[in-house]
């Protein structure tokens, strides 16, 4: 007898005698859904969080060094980090002399603040003191008007740049260029509109206004706090630059051979791998609870088959005595088992569905094929494990002691 013809006749026996017990069987899958709605869910989870949290890291730029006063990621204690001193416009302006391998330095200082033109205004708009050089190491690109020139930072020259968001509700009707708008009560001439940039990981980066940090010492904080961004010539010139980078800033802050660092260079492989240490201990964790329910799933198809093997010893007899082979039996049974598996698979995949879609509000999660495949084949390899004992006793049964069983 063909293999193929026993397999198709195992897989017709199988579906009927499923068909006999929906309910049972059914019931007997609940391990099976849960186990593959848990890991379809993990899987459509993490795949939408990487790319949201790549969409955003992109913004920092993989070729940029960022000198600031705190670690990113460290094991360094937070008072120590906070008693650094700051890093100042005087550090970086020293900083720009000292660099040779470096395409450009960006220096930026950040704050808070209101926003008004007439009768229109933003309370909390991201308030942002820049160079001439931040728009390239940030990649801004502007929809309209120009960004900062050297002169205008130098000369402390009262002109800002606005966010797409920022724009869009103080001038919904009319064109930002040439405006003068009042930021925290100080007026300032618009000169550009960037574009739409987005980034779920630093918040609504559209509402912020840029001006030249001089200016922002002048008129908002003086002596401020900045963070140094580093763009290297290429992500190949990335490690050297960074050696560059750290002796300069340890002659600038007088740093003895014997002295720690009191300042930090971060980049944005740092916040990657903190994100995918994170999201391997998610996994782990989903995983866990999927084989939780997978084990649970399987040993309730186990006992379910037992007790199909039971019921149906006289059939298993008559057949073995018209000359069924023991791997036919084998086959039937463990089909049987993949099947019911197979469902539950299925519908897991049924409810993880909408619950996918109600992820896609907050960011961009999907039911992959990938995930898809990956769970149904573990359905069919879950009850291929769970039905092996009772397809192995039914396929070793002598057919008389089995066509004597009442």
């Amino acid at each position: 007898m063909k293999l193929s013809y026993e397999l198709s006749e195992a897989a017709k026996i199988s579906w009927v005698a499923i068909n006999a017990n929906k309910l049972r069987a059914a019931l007997t899958t609940l391990g099976i859904i849960i186990g593959v709605a848990t890991v379809s869910l993990m899987g459509s989870a993490i795949t939408g969080l990487k790319r949201t949290f790549e969409d955003s890291l992109s913004l920092l730029g993989a070729d940029v060094l960022f000198v600031e006063k705190f670690d990113w990621v460290s094991k360094n204690d937070w008072r120590e980090m906070r008693n650094r001193p700051d890093i100042t416009l005087r550090d970086a302006k020293r900083l720009e002399r000292e660099l040779e391998l470096a395409q450009t330095v960006s220096v930026e200082a950040q704050s808070q603040g209101a926003v008004s033109y007439e009768e229109r205004s933003a309370s909390s708009a991201h308030l942002i003191g820049a160079n001439e050089s931040t728009a390239m190491v940030r990649g801004f690109l502007l929809s309209e008007g120009r960004f900062f020139t050297e002169s205008d930072v130098d000369g402390l020259r009262p002109v800002c740049v606005v966010g797409s968001l920022l724009a869009e509700n103080l001038f919904p009707h009319s064109n930002p260029l040439g405006k003068r708008i009042k930021i925290r009560g100080k007026k300032y001439d618009v000169i550009g509109v960037l574009e739409k940039m987005g980034g779920v990981l630093f918040g609504d980066i559209d509402n912020q206004v840029v001006v030249p940090v001089t200016r922002f010492a002048t008129d908002f904080a003086y002596n401020p706090g900045v963070s140094i961004s580093v763009k290297a010539v290429g992500t190949e010139q990335l490690e050297d630059t960074r050696i560059e980078l750290r002796g300069a800033m340890r002659k600038i802050r007088r740093l003895a051979p014997d002295e720690k660092d009191n300042f930090a260079i971060n980049q944005q492989s740092m916040l990657m791998d903190a994100f995918m240490q994170t999201g391997g201990t998610i996994a782990a964790g989903g995983l866990l609870i999927t084989g939780l329910s997978l084990l649970v799933g399987g040993i309730g198809i186990m006992n379910i088959m037992f007790v199909s093997v039971l019921e149906r010893t006289q059939e298993i007899g008559l057949r073995k005595a018209l000359g069924a082979k023991q791997r036919t039996i084998l086959i039937q049974f463990l089909l049987e088992a993949s099947f019911i598996c197979l469902f539950g698979g299925l519908l897991g995949l049924v409810l993880a569905y909408p619950v996918t879609l109600l992820m896609q509000q907050a960011f961009p999660a999907t039911l992959a094929w990938p995930v898809v495949l990956t769970a149904l084949v573990v359905s069919i390899l879950t009850g291929l494990v769970s039905g092996y004992l009772p397809a192995h006793r039914a396929a070793k049964l002598n057919p008389v002691d089995a066509l004597r069983q009442e």
